[in-house]
């Protein structure tokens, strides 16, 4: 059980670059922040009119994203979708959703889900597979997970939803954050009028616009309808509103970036496994690497101005997002290549 006494500690993110700066005040500029898996080639912003920063946000555009949104994540209706100034608001208002009782966290995954379902004064049992999840009331997961890409078995998480929480009134949230890089056909969004399931989606990750703090529930219109009064009026601001809703029905985009992500996808694969590294998992927008000189290589690459995330839990592990542009690309595989030769001259040396 995680102890209630641990929910104020802060929880370790990527993306923090102040804090790669004090870790590495001689690193080479510019940052190459790596550290989350966020697009870094983001949804071309449009030219926003002044007045949309100096009125309250309109309803009828939050009606409009709230449609656009149901049908872009295949939703059955917009009364079935919540907008929120970001996923990471929704989740101690979902968790919030049972009486407090026992509460599963499939792990290894986000390091927030256990501290909201705590919030929410739930005792929380970290648990590594989903048959452990039976006995809850809630159950929150990511899927595909984070940071090792796991996919769970959407009848799997039907049937636990189904046979298992609904006889206690529990709940299932799955935190669909990558999904829209995921396998078609896997999503829950489809699912959600059994009352039961909420699933979260994220728009910052894979449109690259995380700043602009935008997030969607889906859930049946009476759970939807608790979250939205639960966040109050005005929720999402006017520009948020704007891009989100142009975002979602840009289909043409959204197909050309899931090709341009896979192919970037495999060609860090390829960069990280030339160096040495294992790859273990992950997703189009972020790979999980494994190598017993995790350590030494987080520092290497900080001090060359590249930020990565290592793992407190699991010493072996990096993650490493998607490089921006060429120059990036060109600096990560010049720092694991010159890491690679001074780790194979040192081991040479020891021989």
């Amino acid at each position: 059980m995680i102890p209630y006494d641990r929910v104020d500690e802060a929880v370790p993110h990527g993306g923090d670059l102040d804090a790669a700066r004090r870790q590495f005040p001689d690193a080479i500029e510019p940052f190459i922040d790596l550290s989350t898996g966020i697009n870094p080639n983001p949804y071309p912003l449009p030219r926003f009119p002044a007045g949309l920063f100096a009125r309250l946000p309109s309803l009828e555009a939050a009606a409009t994203l709230a449609a656009t949104a149901a049908q872009a994540y295949g939703a059955p209706s917009a009364a079935h979708a919540v907008l929120a100034p970001g996923t990471q608001l929704l989740l101690p208002l979902v968790a919030a959703l049972v009486p407090p009782g026992r509460a599963a966290v499939l792990v290894p995954s986000y390091g927030e889900f256990a501290r909201a379902a705590a919030l929410a004064g739930h005792r929380v049992k970290a648990v590594r597979e989903l048959d452990a999840c039976a006995d809850a009331d809630l159950v929150m997961v990511a899927n595909p997970n984070n940071p090792d890409g796991r996919l769970l078995d959407r009848d799997a998480l039907l049937a636990l939803a189904e046979k298992n929480l609904r006889q206690r009134d529990g709940m299932l949230i799955v935190d669909e954050a990558f999904m829209d890089v995921g396998p078609p056909g896997t999503s829950l969004a489809g699912e959600v009028s059994h009352g039961n399931v909420v699933v979260l989606r994220s728009f910052g990750k894979f449109f690259g616009l995380a700043g602009l703090r935008l997030g969607f529930a889906l859930a049946s219109p009476a759970v939807a309808a608790r979250l939205r009064a639960a966040l109050g009026p005005w929720a999402v601001s006017g520009p948020a509103l704007a891009v989100g809703a142009k975002a979602l029905a840009d289909t043409g985009w959204i197909e050309r970036t899931r090709r341009r992500l896979g192919r970037a996808a495999r060609r860090l694969d390829a960069i990280l496994e030339r160096a040495g590294l294992e790859v273990i998992g992950g997703t189009s927008l972020f790979r999980l690497a494994q190598t017993p000189a995790a350590d030494a290589l987080f520092r290497h690459l900080g001090r060359a101005g590249i930020f990565v995330r290592p793992f407190p839990d699991n010493a072996s592990w990096l993650r490493f997002g998607l490089p921006a542009n060429e120059p990036a690309w060109r600096r990560l595989e010049a720092a694991l290549t010159s890491f690679a030769k001074d780790s194979f001259a040192k081991d040479s040396f020891a021989k």
